[in-house]
């Protein structure tokens, strides 16, 4: 059943969101999985889920409750926006059975206009996000109709600064202008996590740190490499 819309954002003020997907060619790339990573996520106490692709988030849709964020990644030759970037692939998330449809809301050349973007969501009855990468972004989504914004493009655009972590100084200018946002992208740890609340965010939402097992296992196994690589001290036979 579909999450009522009316103060669903408020239900996630401060909570986790996990972003559920998987690169394609993975072994975790098909639908059954990506529903069963969802229910997964939501034992361990997430209060939403963020989902790519139309057949995933129906998958989903079908498997859960919570709050569902949808997004379709269409790579095209005529712009570099990408995130849900036509009115088509907005239809295609709602119909899909998403809450809340992300966008790419970046200030780059794109298919249609953010205004008309916003609209056709809005007329949908579904709430937007705008995936941003900087203020002067985040306001102008905000004044085109998104109801929230996100950090998620934050170091993934050629003019926004290359990050190693999540994007604190950006939230730090959104707090300051008042600005309501979400924290997303490059979130590690817990203690990652409850920063970007005390920066101001609305919410929060976790990807690979949670359900990318590849990246996961990768973070550890270099580590253990770079270990492995050192002169180590001789251990004293006890």
């Amino acid at each position: 059943m579909q999450a009522k819309q009316g103060d669903l954002l408020a239900t996630l003020d401060r909570t986790l969101v996990v972003s559920c997907q998987a690169e394609p060619g993975l072994p975790l790339d098909a639908p059954g999985h990506i529903a069963a990573m969802a229910r997964s996520v939501l034992l361990g106490g997430a209060t939403g889920v963020r989902i790519e692709g139309a057949a995933n988030i129906a998958a989903v849709r079908a498997a859960v409750e919570v709050p569902l964020i949808g997004l379709i990644k269409a790579r095209r030759d005529d712009t570099e926006v990408y995130i849900t970037p036509t009115l088509d692939d907005v239809a295609s998330v709602v119909e899909a059975g998403a809450d809340i449809v992300a966008i790419d809301a970046t200030d780059r050349p794109r298919p249609v206009e953010l205004t008309a973007m916003f609209s056709a969501i809005a007329a949908k009855g579904r709430l937007s996000m705008g995936d941003v990468a900087t203020l002067d972004e985040g306001r102008r989504a905000l004044d085109a109709g998104a109801d929230v914004v996100s950090t998620t493009m934050a170091g993934y655009t050629d003019y926004s600064s290359e990050q190693r972590g999540p994007a604190f100084d950006l939230m730090e200018e959104f707090a300051r202008a008042g600005l309501p946002f979400v924290a997303e992208g490059r979130i590690w740890t817990p203690d990652e996590a409850t920063r970007c609340f005390e920066l101001g965010a609305r919410f929060i939402v976790v990807g690979g740190a949670i359900t990318r097992p590849d990246a996961i296992t990768r973070r550890f196994a270099d580590e253990v490499a770079a270990w492995s690589a050192r002169p180590q001290l001789k251990r004293n036979p006890s």
